[in-house]
């Protein structure tokens, strides 16, 4: 199992650590190898297409770590960088390139979009075959019907990492915190579909810290600093906080943290992500998965 020994400190954390980075370096080396068998199958990389529009600098950050990593992992990777003004139309007519190109297994359209693009409108253009983000309706549909689909990134890393951390997950209590289409509700499903009993809650839920008591596992996806405290937990329940938020670290710069309170509640779970260190190493481990996945169904001598 993928976790660490929390380090001692008086009346401090005792819950074990999931460690999603190493977990995802497991990930990205199993993809490496799929990657070496798919191109000795079929005499070329998997290949994955990434689109940038505009100059928003976390995303620049975001899509050269998914360039270099893809690299690492022997997919051939192809950056569009277009600039801010990009027309919806030229936008389209890109995707529509890639979704004809045979090198081309996975299309990532990084989020988000600048203003006065349609973001519904690009996702839905990539073949629902590429779309490595797992948005596509299509996509959608499947998951939720039980089907075979690719499925967004970061949930899936997290239920690979609770498959990692407890085995089967049947019959166990799942509540999810957030309900957003990237997380929340992708989340859900494959909880169900791995057949837990899952309830999602969202800031007009009532009782939110008595629902959260009931989980077996808790996924926290809000976007909020601490929201979820002690109180909220299950004494040795499995919590993973996805949330990722900037906030000032009282010295005049600003340090990462999650939608958990990670002090107290590590006082009370039997084990926890770590932000940063957790969710966010398996979300681009997922997409080069994905990437792998895609190229697979697409070729039949793969």
């Amino acid at each position: 199992m993928s976790e660490l020994a929390q380090p001692r400190q008086p009346n401090l954390p005792v819950a074990a650590l999931i460690d999603g980075k190493a977990f995802a370096a497991r990930v990205r080396a199993e993809v490496k190898h799929g990657a070496q068998q798919f191109a000795a199958s079929c005499g070329r990389q998997p290949g994955l297409a990434v689109v940038l529009v505009g100059n928003d600098a976390a995303s620049q950050v975001y899509v050269r770590t998914k360039v270099r990593q893809a690299a690492e992992a022997g997919i051939a990777s192809f950056p569009h960088l277009l600039d801010a003004d990009t027309s919806q139309a030229q936008l389209l007519a890109l995707i529509a390139s890639l979704n004809a190109d045979d090198a081309v297994d996975g299309i990532l359209v990084q989020l988000p979009l600048p203003a006065g693009l349609d973001e519904s409108a690009v996702i839905e253009a990539i073949d629902p075959a590429k779309d490595v983000d797992g948005f596509h309706p299509v996509n959608v549909g499947r998951l939720s019907a039980g089907q075979p689909s690719l499925v967004p990134c970061t949930p899936l890393g997290c239920l690979l990492l609770l498959q990692d951390r407890l085995g089967g997950l049947a019959g166990r209590k799942a509540v999810v915190v957030g309900r957003s289409n990237i997380v929340g509700k992708p989340m859900g499903q494959l909880l169900l579909n791995a057949h837990c009993t899952v309830t999602t809650v969202h800031s007009r839920s009532r009782n939110l810290a008595q629902e959260c008591r009931q989980a077996d596992i808790l996924v926290v996806a809000v976007g909020r600093p601490g929201m979820i405290g002690a109180d909220h937990i299950k004494p040795g329940a499995t919590v993973l906080d996805v949330g990722i938020n900037r906030v000032g670290d009282g010295a005049g710069g600003s340090r990462l943290v999650g939608d958990v309170d990670f002090a107290g509640a590590s006082r009370v779970a039997g084990a926890l992500t770590p932000v940063p260190g957790g969710i966010g190493p398996m979300t681009v481990a997922c997409l080069l998965r994905n990437t792998l996945t895609a190229a697979r169904l697409r070729t039949p001598a793969a």
